[in-house]
């Protein structure tokens, strides 16, 4: 039986291929792990460990091939065959976050839209039709949808997630600012925008204008 990654290897996964996507563009045949360092700010010997978790990868002495490396991690992951997803709220957001995923994420394929709003509904963003909400299920079986971006006002984001799990919809990528309840085998990942530029402003405050 395979061994289930730790979260944090999975996390630095993409970050890993994010830079071999680019080293392959410009025409990089060989990398170190000491270069990839150097790219990803991880040490070597962590990229070692990481890359080593599911197999040998690299030549002693010599490095990764980058094609080769990327073709295993895309695999690893689950990207060698292209990702369909939903959005679930097509509010600024969800809008923006679609028109990102379709013109800058070759890895995945945004199916649908969803939403309540019936001024919306209907409405097409770069050939993404907005959907009611009674019609995820249909087209989450349709398309064998597993994963689905959430970006609902905080007060709809508990319904909306029942709904999402009640299609068949088992990985969820939350931009709602509240805490999901989802029963086991349900994976969601917050991404709390608010939070994270709060925590930046921190870098942008002198020392001398800090008191506490």
């Amino acid at each position: 039986m395979n061994k289930i990654a730790p979260k944090l290897v999975v996390r630095r996964l993409p970050i890993y291929l994010h830079i071999l996507d680019n080293l392959i563009r410009n025409d990089v045949q060989i990398i170190s792990s000491r270069e990839l360092s150097d790219e990803t700010g991880f040490t070597a010997e962590q990229i070692r460990k990481d890359l080593a978790f599911f197999g040998a990868f690299g030549t002693r002495g010599t490095g990764y091939n980058t094609s080769f490396l990327r073709e295993k991690i895309l695999k690893i992951i689950g990207l060698d065959d292209q990702t369909n997803i939903v959005v679930v709220g097509a509010g600024h957001l969800g809008i923006a976050l679609i028109r990102y995923n379709v013109t800058n994420n070759s890895y995945v394929n945004v199916v649908a839209a969803f939403d309540i709003d019936p001024d919306v509904i209907g409405l097409k963003i770069l050939d993404v039709e907005v959907m009611p909400m009674a019609r995820m299920k249909e087209i989450a079986e349709e398309y064998k949808v597993k994963v689905a971006i959430l970006t609902v006002p905080s007060e709809q984001a508990q319904i909306a997630v029942e709904q999402i799990i009640q299609s068949g919809i088992n990985v969820i990528f939350n931009f709602a600012p509240t805490k999901l309840h989802v029963p086991e085998g349900v994976y969601v990942r917050n991404a709390n925008l608010s939070i994270e530029l709060q925590s930046l402003i921190y870098y942008a405050t002198s020392e001398k204008e800090k008191k506490f």
